[in-house]
């Protein structure tokens, strides 16, 4: 570009600062781009070689100095226009601006250039952008925009190479679930999921093209997977370790020493002295009396003169004006403001000085009004709104100071917030205060026999100043009348300060140097007379440069290497000057004080000659204490340093200063950084303000806003992690901002050997301010933590910087007692529950007599025609009695045999709502011989995504000879819309059963045998399968059977059922088991609880129905609708206390949140805490474990590992097993049985088990031995059915009826959706739950791997705002609690992870909906 060529370090100085001024006004947004380069063009062109059309804009490194002789810690040169010296505290760049620093910075990322690694950019949409419109699309990618679509093409065979060999390719993912687990292949990704997408299900395959990687080639989603996995390819600092333990003190990585660490090799330091404290005669004996001694002497010297922003004098206080308006004050606050019997304050009070920056004399008279007055002053900032950063931390000093009364000005108090009323608005957590304006016409004049005491100087507090502490906590640092006299005397003494000289004070006059002393600066300063010094809140002045004279040497000036500074050493830098920290002195020690240097952490061992320490100081010169903090005031201030053997060196205490440094050549103090701004990162230290300065080196004109940056560590998994936050450009664009983003990650990793965790950027003037325009960083950090900073961009970088994960497990036998790893606490009882015997129990039921349904229907109608079986609440209430329940099924098989010309033994579909219809439908299919399969009907606004559903499973089903449905439902499916998404010409048979003609069949079929199939039972399986499973008659007569004797079901009982009926035991509880055992049942239908929430409550209420069955999504829109709203249900007799049982039916772990929310919320209603249970149910026996009717045997709780353990997880046994049934925990790698507690596959051996797989949907050969296998050793005669889902049991101490300890099964996860990454087995709903913790607006989260990345999903229900804050909370809770690297974060919109009707995820489909791009996410975050 423009400057090629161009030396800058040979132009003029008055040209280098041109373009350093033109340079800063860029960043501050003070001109335009344009602008800026036309100036620069114009200031370089007499220096740009003789080269045709040559631009001059790139070769100066926006944002920096040209000065080459500058240092880190060199001063500014003041600007030449005059407002730009007094531009408030939000500008940072001159503090950090070094052309060395910039060389450092570009040649760390020359060689990550030369690496050539591609990060793979965020996808956002585009309404998630600040300042971009909303709009509903996402926007193309941009993420390889530095390669041309060729190039990208050259390196796919690369990649593919790469990931063929290091991942599984998604044939093998997809296969391994069937053949390495029970149940079926999770990688199905053919069922339509809810997205408004059609899929080709003609074809049994989503028309999808994979490459060898294992990724669909038209996915952007997996291209930039692709980028990502190529990125993190590179290898980890420090290399891992080759053990693992499962302690919770040994559960990170133990990084190994290091030999080429540098260690300190010089002698132990010796406290150093500061020269005696000169005796003056005339020396004042407090500072009062200096004041009154001036006041007199020299009443028309000047004190101080207030100068404007330009510079122009505002007014002048005369020592004579500062003692008499300060005795006035002092004689108001203590005589009118109180009665005299009753003064509001008296002497040691605690007082708070309100003043603003501009008005330094109104301060300087309170506070020596207040000193006079004996009371104490707290100097403090004026708080501009309600929510100030640090506001409530400034209110908690006040309130543990004591303050009540706040002295401010007029002005200051007009400029105050106040309420409606016209009061000073009360600030969060402060005190309430009484707000006294100090202006003269408000003060009294004292009477003349008033004379203000002036003891001479003591140890009694003079004044408080307040200290922010790194975590954001405000101290008051109290110093004593003896330590303000000395300190003033010490600084007179190092500075030479004379009666008569002029001092110009830059600083805030409230505190710190500003408030004992000024910085001599003007325009031309001599570098001699530069005076450095450094100082604390505790101890005062540490260390100042005394002035010298033109003939002194110069200051002395160190050259470090960084690398020894983060492990605490010194060393001359002499290898690689990018990696080197040049530092100046601040001078010598104080008058009167003795220093030294103590290791920072653990004990105060006073550090070796080449060691860096904390600086600490005994002084009579320093603060006292912390004011009302006893504890923290004796480790700060009553310090003792101890030599290397633990002795102390003394009986004098010292002050910890908060410095870190060391004593050079000459007894010269060097200050390295602070204590507040260190980041101890995996045993290593690091500086915030360096971090700071390398990431301004890297071109932040375009992306940075004033060079406001802030850097701070997080605790995540075992140690710190550095964030960095910045401010944004409002012209910034999201591709300039991401390569910023990239190179500040690359340089610092160059320069500081650190990783950066997180790299965010929020939009201009976001970040919390300090009063002086600061970046607040306690706060700006609590903003990070509780997601609430609100980002535009965000960069995560987990798998860079956390290098302490534990090394990747292999397969083991036994192991520690980890859920994750798949074992548990070792046992020597084989793992094995059984329910009650059915042999051993006396059923007087008639109906047992009958092997078949439908002929205890028949019987049931002859003997008690009128009993009400059913009765469905919806829109009107509907019965069925017997009679009535088998004349309508009677109907229905004579219009199948008229009709249908169906054959015995065909499928027939059933296709209604849940209601009577569907009963019945079922009962005329069996009385014609015909095999029901019951699917959910399409929903009418949604065809295109549930009616490809009916169609595979009327495809599946390959002998379905018809279909029966009703009226609406028939014109639904030969409708133009259907045609949309199906061929609806290719339907089977359809029979309206509205209108069915008056006709009894000739006969009503029986079975030959009980072995004959009954019915196909159709569901889709979390994880995206299709799976039937054949049900015989002797299988329904049995479960029927358990179900009576386990809930006690009779004739006289009514049960109530919320859920669908369409599949599993919420099918058999609604259509059989009322016709078995004879008791009522109340149905009401789950979609209409959406118009009528209260329904399910209000009918358990209303018919005193004692057991209730549900479902999860049911509990759940309870829970999340009716939780504010048990009031009103109380006040409408709504009484719950009727309740014996409400089971929860699923096929999934019991989810204990839930089911113990449910019970406190609706226990003010009456429901027993004892009354919720769950049962367990699977594809290979839909019904295991069932509720509790035994109340000795509660619901028992067990945390695995135990309570305390680290990464222990909540579990509530899974119901009581059924009468019949028999569970044993398998090995479901050797199918070897497993002892008490040890987790495995549960295994199932019951007289109503399954048969076996009608067909599984893409998958036709599936193992046999799911229903019929054995164990490899033990009792090895017994039959099982493997339900494919991973669980334990252990013996508790309860008794059941028998008088037999209880055996408790616990169900744990589904083994087909375990996740195994790194060696360790997760469950999805345990990281989802963690997930669902992180921030207030995730509605729900679902989780899945794709080539061994961790991708989580996010729902976010808050504004898309807080899209971005998600994304770093998402990934410390999972590092936190899971020790797994979050590979991919993505935002969506409410409602996008599929559910299934029994409120299951849908995660398989989730997955292939986000690698074909179809989510729509708000944005994506790509982890590095």
């Amino acid at each position: 570009m423009a400057d090629r060529g161009v030396d800058l370090a040979a132009l003029p100085k008055e040209v280098r600062e041109h373009l350093a001024e033109l340079e800063l006004e860029l960043s501050e947004g003070d001109i335009t781009q344009k602008g800026y380069e036309k100036k620069r063009v114009k200031l370089l062109a007499p220096f740009v070689p003789q080269t045709q059309n040559v631009d001059v804009s790139i070769q100066l490194t926006p944002g920096l100095s040209s000065d080459p002789t500058s240092t880190p810690n060199a001063v500014p040169v003041a600007a030449p226009r005059q407002h730009r010296a007094h531009r408030s505290g939000g500008t940072r760049d001159d503090r950090y601006r070094s052309d060395i620093h910039t060389e450092a910075v570009q040649a760390a990322l020359a060689r990550h250039k030369e690496a050539k690694m591609a990060l793979p950019m965020p996808t956002k949409r585009r309404s998630a952008f600040v300042q971009s419109p909303a709009e509903n699309c996402t926007p193309p990618d941009t993420s390889s925009a530095s390669e041309d679509e060729g190039s990208l093409r050259r390196r796919q065979a690369a990649i593919s190479a790469m990931l063929a060999q290091n991942l599984q390719s998604p044939e093998y993912w997809i296969n391994r679930s069937v053949q390495g687990s029970s149940t079926s292949s999770s990688a199905s990704s053919t069922l339509s999921h809810g997205d408004g997408k059609t899929h080709n299900h003609s074809q049994g395959q989503t028309n999808v093209i994979f490459l060898s990687t294992g990724v669909p080639a038209h996915s952007r989603v997996s291209t930039k997977i692709q980028q990502l996995l190529n990125t993190l390819k590179r290898p980890k600092r420090p290399p891992l370790c080759e053990f693992f333990l499962d302690d919770s003190e040994e559960i990170v990585e133990v990084p190994q020493p290091d030999p080429n660490t540098p260690r300190p090799e010089g002698r132990q330091i010796i406290p150093v002295k500061g020269e005696p404290l000169g005796v003056v005669s005339n020396w004042p004996p407090a500072l009062q009396a200096a004041l009154a001694r001036w006041g007199a002497t020299q009443a028309k010297s000047p004190a101080l003169t207030a100068l404007d922003i330009t510079g122009k004098p505002l007014y002048t206080l005369t020592y004579g004006k500062l003692w008499s308006r300060s005795l006035k004050l002092a004689y108001t606050l203590l005589n009118k403001l109180g009665t005299k019997n009753e003064p509001v304050l008296k002497p040691g009070d605690r007082v708070a000085l309100v003043y603003p920056n501009s008005d330094p004399g109104m301060f300087w008279v309170a506070f020596y009004g207040c000193l006079l007055a004996e009371v104490i002053p707290v100097p403090i900032e004026v708080p501009l709104s309600r929510k100030d950063a640090g506001s409530q931390q400034i209110g908690f000093l006040l309130g543990s100071c004591g303050v009540g009364l706040a002295l401010t000005s007029e002005v200051c108090l007009k400029g105050l917030p106040k309420t409606q009323n016209g009061e000073i608005m009360q600030f969060k957590g402060w005190p309430r205060l009484k707000w006294v304006v100090t202006d003269t016409k408000y003060l009294t004049k004292p009477s003349k026999d008033w004379q203000p005491h002036i003891p001479t100087a003591n140890t009694d507090t003079a004044y408080i100043e307040y200290k922010a502490s790194k975590e954001g906590t405000v101290m008051g640092v109290a110093v004593s009348k003896i330590s303000m006299l000395t300190h003033c005397q010490a600084l007179t003494e190092a500075c030479n300060y004379c009666e008569g000289e002029t001092l110009v004070n830059v600083l805030d006059f409230k505190k710190d140097s500003g408030l004992w002393h000024g910085v001599l600066t003007s325009h031309g300063l001599k570098p001699e007379m530069i005076c450095p010094c450094a100082s604390s809140p505790e101890a005062m002045t540490v260390a100042i440069r005394r002035p010298g004279t033109q003939s002194a040497p110069l200051p002395a000036r160190a050259i470090l290497s960084m690398a020894g500074l983060s492990h605490g050493v010194i060393r001359v830098n002499t290898e690689d000057k990018n990696s080197a920290l040049t530092v100046q002195d601040v001078g010598h020690v104080m008058p009167g004080a003795l220093m030294c240097i103590v290791k920072p952490d653990g004990l105060p061992m006073l550090c070796k000659t080449d060691e860096i320490g904390e600086i600490v100081l005994n002084s009579r010169a320093g603060g006292t204490m912390y004011y009302g903090l006893p504890g923290v005031t004796k480790s700060t201030f009553e310090l003792i340093p101890v030599n290397s053997g633990g002795t102390p060196i003394g009986d004098v205490p010292f002050t910890r200063t908060g410095l870190l440094g060391f004593v050079g050549p000459g007894s010269l103090v060097f200050v390295v950084g602070k204590i507040e701004g260190l980041l101890s990162v995996s045993g290593r230290r690091h500086n915030a303000d360096d971090l700071v300065a390398t990431a301004l080196a890297v071109e932040p004109v375009k992306t940075v806003y004033r060079g406001r940056i802030a850097v701070f560590s997080v605790t995540v998994f075992y140690d710190e992690r550095i964030v960095i936050v910045a401010e944004q450009r409002p012209d910034a664009n999201e591709e300039d901002s991401f390569q910023w983003m990239s190179r500040v990650l690359q340089a610092i990793d160059g320069i500081h050997q650190v990783g950066l965790y997180c790299l965010a950027l929020v939009p201009a003037n976001t970040l919390p301010k300090t009063p002086l325009g600061g970046i607040h960083l306690s706060e700006t950090k609590h903003h990070f933590l509780e997601g609430s900073l609100h980002p535009c961009n965000v960069l995560m970088c987990p798998h860079t910087c956390v290098t302490n994960l534990p090394k990747p497990r292999q397969k083991q036998t036994v192991g520690p007692a980890s859920i994750m790893v798949g074992n548990l606490v070792a046992g020597k009882r084989i793992a094995q529950a059984s329910g009650r015997d059915l042999r051993l129990i006396d059923d007087q039921e008639q109906s047992k007599k009958h092997q078949f349904l439908s002929e205890a229907l028949q019987w049931r109608a002859q003997t008690d025609p009128d009993h009400v079986l059913y009765m469905l609440l919806n829109a009107k209430v509907t019965t069925a009695t017997c009679s009535q329940l088998h004349k309508r099924a009677e109907k229905i098989t004579a219009a199948l045999l008229e009709r249908g010309g169906i054959n015995t033994g065909d499928n027939v579909v059933l296709l209604y709502p849940p209601g009577i219809d569907l009963i019945a439908s079922f009962y005329g299919c069996l009385y014609a011989g015909c095999i029901p399969v019951t699917v959910r009907p399409p929903h009418p606004q949604n065809l295109a995504a549930t009616l490809p559903t009916v169609r595979m499973i009327i495809d599946v089903s390959l002998f379905s000879s018809c279909i029966l449905t009703t009226q609406t439902l028939m014109k639904i499916l030969r409708s133009k819309e259907a045609a949309a998404s199906v061929n609806v010409k290719t339907w089977p048979n359809i029979i309206d059963t509205d209108d069915l003609p008056k006709k009894r069949p000739s006969h009503i079929y029986k079975p030959p045998t009980a072995e004959m199939l009954a019915y196909l039972d159709f569901s889709v399986s979390t994880t995206g399968m299709l799976t039937g499973v054949k049900i015989s008659h002797s299988a329904v007569n049995a479960l029927c059977r358990s179900i009576k004797l386990q809930c006690e079901l009779y004739s006289s009982r009514q049960i109530a059922i919320c859920m669908d009926p369409y599949c599993g035991l919420g099918f058999v509880l609604w259509c059989m088991s009322s016709v078995y055992s004879g008791h009522q049942s109340i149905l009401i239908p789950p979609m209409e609880l959406e118009t009528s929430l209260p329904l399910w409550l209000s009918t358990l209420s209303q018919y005193k129905i004692r057991d209730t069955f549900c479902s999860y999504s049911v509990m759940e829109l309870c829970t999340k609708g009716l939780g504010t709203q048990t009031e009103a249900l109380k006040a409408r007799g709504v009484n719950l206390s009727c309740v014996r049982s409400c089971v929860v039916i699923a096929e999934e772990r019991p989810r204990l949140a839930l089911t113990q929310s449910f019970s406190k919320l609706f226990k003010d209603l009456g429901l027993s805490p004892r009354a919720v249970s769950t049962a367990f149910g699977a594809r290979v026996n839909l019904a295991i474990s069932g509720p509790y009717f035994d109340f000795c045997l509660l619901p028992s709780g067990h945390e695995v590992p135990p309570r305390g353990a680290p990464q222990s997880l909540p579990l509530t046994e899974s119901g009581t097993i059924l009468p019949g049934v028999r569970v044993i925990i398998v090995n479901p790698e050797t199918r070897g049985p497993l002892g008490d507690s040890h987790l495995g596959e549960i295994w199932v051996s019951s007289p109503h088990n399954a048969s076996g797989y009608y067909t599984i949907y893409g998958e036709e050969s599936l193992q046999a031995d799911h229903f019929n296998t054995r164990l490899s050793f033990g009792d090895t005669e017994t039959l099982w059915a493997r339900t494919g889902y991973l669980g334990f049991v252990t013996r508790t101490e309860l008794l059941d009826a028998s008088g037999d300890r209880h055996n408790a099964l616990f169900v744990v996860g589904s083994l087909d959706e375990t996740l195994e990454l790194r060696g360790l087995r997760y469950h999805p709903i345990d990281i989802e739950t963690s997930v669902s913790r992180a921030h207030r607006s995730i509605a729900e989260s679902a989780v899945f791997t794709w080539t061994n990345l961790l991708v989580v999903v996010v729902e976010l229900s808050g504004s898309e705002q807080e899209a971005l804050d998600l994304v770093p909370l998402v990934t410390n809770v999972v590092l936190k609690e899971h020790h797994l690297i979050v590979g991919v974060v993505v935002i969506v919109d409410p409602g996008v992870i599929p559910i299934n009707s029994r409120g299951e995820k849908q995660r398989m489909h989730l997955r292939d909906s986000f690698l074909a791009d179809q989510l729509d996410p708000i944005y994506v975050a790509y982890n590095m």
